[in-house]
């Protein structure tokens, strides 16, 4: 009679090293003969194949997989994923991590995902953290951690062979990259002295959209911005149609673009975009994507063109602050462009900070990071690749020198303006910061939108006073204006052959409409 078989706990290196035979053919009774376990388990393996993997990855690679044995989830799985890609990316950064800044960003992290419940970011909390994900203790003690060099070196070489021996040319070569965007915010000061700043009607804000720019290597083809929000259809896109939208939209609950969505974007957008680039182009419709290190997006066999002539190649991990084309400025001055066109809408706008908070939609920031994607110019995307492509011309894009003027300029603008007199250029220089964190970005709570609610509504016009108000004879008052602008803008918003200009100019005179009709209501009081 058989003794009782001894239970074997498997790492999670043996079970991707199991993985990897079933894929070469090995039975599974086999590998329950030479790894000690039974023949159900080597089937509970290959049904958990992507959840493994995608578990794997994002584990730090020096360490987490070889020890981890058990995939636990953590309470607040979303709080989890965003932190662990928050951590990878502060250590291919080279930015030293504590315990104190990993306790303060997920808490950062837990209010700016309007996320529910008790968390409280403890030292408990912290090392079952780093347990879940191999995180070395090194690594929560201030260490500076440092992209790998090695193998950022060892791409790029075998990254030139590839393109020199499927013969690319620059216009053939892709690169995409996410950020999220919290883009419902002003500076900390602009909003009201410090002393109401620190009252309970200000939090941080937690709009917050994701956006991913995708262009090729001469920067001359920019897809439109992937953006993708949390909202299928977002009350402020009323009777939108999403097709007529200056960007590409999608909707999902995670943090991070998911793998569906991404896929659904390859095949449906990139693909069919770039082939016609390259058609226009006079060029073999032959390309290659280059995206980062999973588990962010599919396996590179999921991902090409039905003929197979567009695929995608994946950076080793930890690279992305030293290789990766977008991340060699292109997202930060994307949300420069951004932050500095919402301060100048603000401005131009002429309302007290609470009202231009208000008005502030999601269709609106969907047109200005637009707007700022299609000011970033080609040489700063060329630039962004002379990593990869040391023979590229170093032509300057938005420099350090170029984004200081223009905070300096933005400083002393708002400095003059009312109710923005605290502001200063640290303030400005943190918020435009691509990594700025809660500190420099303030907006008003929803408390707030609940006391205007509470004030007593205006009478809406009658059909009659609107009537006598369209005869040109008559005053025409800035209310009525600005309704009919935002009457005109949805019906723009529904027309599939309005050009993107046109929504501009109208999005334009709404904003001077509100600024005039500010003015008069201050001469008022």
């Amino acid at each position: 009679m058989l003794g009782k078989r001894k239970r074997v706990v498997l790492t999670i290196k043996d079970k991707l090293d199991i993985i990897k035979k079933l894929e070469e053919g090995i039975s599974f009774k086999k590998l329950s003969v030479v790894y000690g376990i039974g023949e159900s388990t080597v089937r509970d393996i290959k049904k958990n194949k992507e959840r493994i993997i995608n578990y794997a990855n994002s584990s730090d690679p020096t360490s987490g997989v070889s020890k981890r044995k058990s995939m636990k989830s953590s309470t607040y799985e979303e709080l989890d994923r965003v932190m662990i890609e928050w951590f990878n990316q502060q250590k291919t950064d080279g930015i030293p991590v504590s315990g104190t800044i990993c306790a303060k960003q997920a808490k950062f992290f837990f209010d700016a995902l309007g996320m529910e419940g008790d968390f409280n970011a403890s030292s408990g909390w912290l090392t079952r953290f780093k347990q879940r994900h191999g995180i070395p203790k090194a690594a929560g003690k201030g260490t500076k951690l440092k992209g790998d060099e090695t193998a950022a070196s060892e791409f790029c070489g075998n990254f030139q062979e590839f393109v020199e021996r499927e013969n690319l040319q620059p216009e053939q070569i892709y690169g995409a990259d996410q950020t999220g965007l919290f883009w419902k915010c002003l500076p900390s000061r602009t909003l009201a002295l410090e002393t109401e700043q620190s009252s309970s009607g200000y939090r941080s804000s937690r709009e917050r959209i994701i956006i991913m720019c995708c262009a090729n290597a001469t920067g001359l083809h920019k897809l439109n911005l992937c953006v993708v929000g949390k909202a299928k259809k977002p009350r402020a896109f009323k009777g939108a149609d999403l097709s007529n939208l200056p960007v590409t939209y999608f909707s999902q609950k995670s943090a991070w673009i998911e793998h569906s969505v991404f896929r659904q974007w390859f095949e449906k957008y990139f693909v069919p975009q770039v082939q016609k680039h390259l058609k226009s182009k006079g060029l073999l419709e032959k390309a290659v994507l280059l995206l980062d290190f999973p588990p962010a997006h599919p396996n590179e066999e999921l991902l090409s063109s039905d003929d197979g002539r567009i695929i995608v190649k994946y950076l080793p991990p930890n690279v992305t602050s030293l290789i990766q084309p977008m991340s060699q400025g292109v997202l930060a001055t994307v949300k420069r462009y951004y932050r500095a066109g919402l301060l100048q809408k603000y401005m131009d706008e002429g309302t007290d900070p609470r009202m231009f908070w208000k008005n502030l939609t999601v269709l609106d920031a969907i047109y200005e990071v637009s707007r700022a994607w299609n000011m970033i110019k080609s040489s700063t995307i060329t630039k962004a690749w002379k990593k990869l492509f040391p023979g590229t011309e170093e032509n300057s894009g938005m420099n350090i020198d170029e984004g200081a003027i223009l905070a300096a300029n933005l400083a002393t603008v708002l400095q003059n303006t009312e109710d923005c007199e605290h502001v200063d250029l640290e303030n400005i220089d943190q918020w435009f910061d691509s990594r700025s964190n809660d500190s420099s970005c303030q907006v008003l709570t929803d408390s707030e939108g609940v006391e205007d609610q509470a004030r007593p509504a205006e009478t809406k016009p009658s059909s009659k006073t609107r009537k006598t108000e369209l005869n040109p004879e008559k005053h025409i008052s800035h209310k009525a204006a600005l309704e009919w602008t935002e009457n005109l803008l949805d019906y723009l918003e529904q027309q599939d052959d309005m050009l993107l200009s046109d929504k501009l100019v109208l999005r334009r005179l709404r904003t001077i409409i509100r600024r005039k009709q500010k003015i008069q209501n201050n001469k008022s009081h």
